[in-house]
């Protein structure tokens, strides 16, 4: 017979499988299980890292959700790396460093790096520095959440 955490995880597999991406609410999910709520955590921690080729993101409050997507496997570990590697605030060099390391690594086409080139610039950005940072940061892990999304249909960081 099989764990619940073993059906669990087949359940969101399928459900992922069908649209590239699950949102579920964990509170939900744990009633339909007939499990507590941490038995969905743990399932989603220990069967749906990076390493497997997934992406979790989560919000929390009334609305809260996890969202669960599919990484597109050759993009994974390039993609991955430089998102942790962003961190909460970068400066102008290191972001363009890494949108033409994305090129390079063929993550990007021409135009997308032009484009991200523009997005994260000085003058575009124009704030004060520690909010310029930031929100530089933020595009970033934004553009590489759609890069690594099965099918680039990634949503809000």
């Amino acid at each position: 017979m099989k764990s619940i955490s073993d059906v669990i995880e087949k359940h969101l597999k399928e459900l992922i499988e069908a649209s590239g991406a699950v949102e579920i609410k964990r509170v939900e999910l744990a009633e339909a299980f007939r499990c507590v709520p941490s038995q969905i955590n743990y399932v989603i921690q220990t069967r749906f890292t990076v390493e497997r080729g997934y992406l979790v993101e989560s919000k929390r409050g009334g609305g809260g959700y996890i969202r669960i997507q599919k990484i597109r496997p050759a993009a994974a570990s390039l993609l991955k790396e430089a998102y942790d590697a962003v961190g909460e605030a970068i400066d102008e060099r290191r972001a363009l460093d890494f949108v033409d390391r994305l090129q390079e690594g063929e993550e990007l086409t021409s135009r997308e790096a032009a484009m991200l080139r523009r997005l994260v610039s000085r003058e575009v950005l124009a704030l004060p520095v520690e909010l310029r940072d930031r929100l530089r940061a933020r595009l970033l892990k934004a553009a590489m959440l759609t890069l690594m999304a099965e099918g680039g249909e990634a949503h809000d960081v």
